[in-house]
């Protein structure tokens, strides 16, 4: 598995070097970005990891950058870091699903903890949607056999109640397990309670 990458999109050459370096120091390499433009260009919204945001940029504005990640159903983390920012401005951010607000400057061990949570949070996002992905990939009647097997039905129970015989009811499980991608009926319930 890769590292989630952290971003860091600001129109201030100097708060990209900087932030760049200072967030190294903590073990956290930054890929610049000058613009929202360039950072979408350029970036992968369906993988894990955080953007590090400035709100007041030409062009596309931090604001308009989280509405297209939130429009994207990104697992990205957004963490906004503004010398303009408010109380409303912050209100609106956590509303749209932003994962922390800070104001320009910001303490180093602060903004490190944020990512160090907003990686986390970011990769949990990502397992899940890769999850429903698999869970959205079964057929009809895979996903009725799905629900009666986590119910705790037998092979010989859901052959009945489905009205097909119980080798169908097998191939189904065999594939259904296949596309979860899982290796026993106590890894398809961890599913299970992970999509639930």
């Amino acid at each position: 598995m890769t590292t989630p990458a952290i971003y860091l999109v600001d129109d201030d050459s100097a708060i990209l070097d900087s932030l760049s370096f200072l967030m190294e120091s903590y073990g956290f390499p930054l890929r610049p970005f000058s613009s929202g433009e360039a950072f979408l260009g350029a970036v992968d919204l369906n993988q894990p990891g955080c953007v590090i945001l400035d709100s007041r940029m030409p062009g596309l504005t931090g604001q308009d950058l989280q509405r297209h990640l939130v429009a994207a159903n990104s697992p990205l983390a957004v963490i906004f870091l503004t010398g303009h920012g408010d109380v409303p401005m912050a209100v609106d951010a956590f509303k749209s699903g932003a994962f922390d607000f800070f104001q320009k400057p910001v303490k180093g061990q602060d903004l490190a903890a944020a990512l160090r949570k907003g990686l986390e949070h970011s990769q949990t996002l990502y397992n899940q949607q890769q999850q429903r992905a698999r869970l959205d990939s079964l057929s009809d009647r895979e996903r009725e056999v799905f629900r009666l097997v986590i119910k705790g039905h037998t092979n010989k129970q859901m052959a009945d109640s489905l009205c097909v015989a119980v080798r169908t009811i097998e191939v189904h499980r065999a594939n259904l397990m296949k596309k979860l991608d899982v290796d026993s009926l106590a890894a398809l319930m961890q599913f299970a309670n992970l999509v639930d």
